[in-house]
């Protein structure tokens, strides 16, 4: 009778192990495992890349990147950062974008917002860098997160709201659409609900499932930080993941 007591009670603590396993999983999305000194992430379980529309995301830290070879290794669209704040302009643009085209690979531009430059300034230094027409490729989309100084020291909603909103006026004033915004959970409900929501929303969320981080509806979701595919070079070992939501279409995310 003791032996069989001290084998349920070993049954009992392995069991409420593999639940704190799971619980630890689902609260925080990653996990350290200390034997091998890898992280986990539990994204690449849960998303079906090979059922799912998988695209990427790039700047000039991955140098020439081989279009064709991506979609070999199962891309279906691709999103590259053009330029950044009033003046920056990522020099890697002009390239991956012809080549994209080229290639036939659905591609989009993207805009990394600065919080000390003017909304105008920094949709002109966009416009002029994507060029006058988008017809045919995907929605041009802003990046909104903080960075630096501001993590620690955010800046006021009212501000944020107020430059953010000439930048995406003056870009559909271009092009005839909305931006699409990238941002992370915390950034979309400190700044963007309640006064963006008529945009597509494309979520970052490396560490857990966007529905459990953003909890709203999304139609793109960055999902991993740390792929290795073949067909690009630089100082950049990895590169970003994507899915689309289901139900949400590349055609819907293509300027007509």
């Amino acid at each position: 009778m003791a032996k069989r007591g001290r084998k349920k009670r070993r049954n009992r603590v392995a069991v409420l192990c593999i639940a704190l396993f799971v619980l630890l999983l689902a609260a925080g999305g990653t996990v350290f495992v200390l034997a091998k000194k890898k992280v986990i992430f539990i994204n690449r379980w849960l998303v079906n890349e090979k059922a799912g529309t998988i695209g990427v995301d790039i700047s000039a830290y991955q140098a020439d990147v081989d279009m064709e070879k991506l979609m070999e290794q199962g891309v279906a669209f691709i999103f590259m950062k053009a330029t950044e704040g009033t003046t920056h302009r990522d020099r890697r643009f002009p390239e991956n974008w012809e080549n994209a085209k080229r290639a036939g690979l659905p591609a989009g531009p993207y805009h990394f917002f600065s919080f000390n430059s003017a909304g105008e300034t920094q949709a002109e230094n966009f416009i002029e860098t994507v060029g006058p027409d988008l017809h045919g490729r995907l929605l041009p989309v802003v990046d909104v997160e903080l960075y630096g100084g501001k993590v620690s020291d955010p800046p006021a909603r009212e501000d944020v709201v107020r430059e953010l909103g000439v930048f995406m006026e003056a870009v559909r004033e271009q092009y005839g659409v909305l931006p699409m915004i990238y941002t992370t959970a915390g950034v979309y409900r400190s700044y963007i609900r309640g006064a963006f929501d008529d945009c597509r929303i494309w979520i970052a969320s490396v560490s857990m499932p966007a529905d459990w981080s953003y909890g709203g509806e999304w139609d793109v979701w960055q999902y991993y930080n740390r792929a290795v595919l073949e067909g690009y070079s630089g100082g950049e070992k990895y590169i970003d993941m994507n899915v689309l939501n289901r139900g949400v279409s590349l055609e819907e995310l293509t300027v007509p």
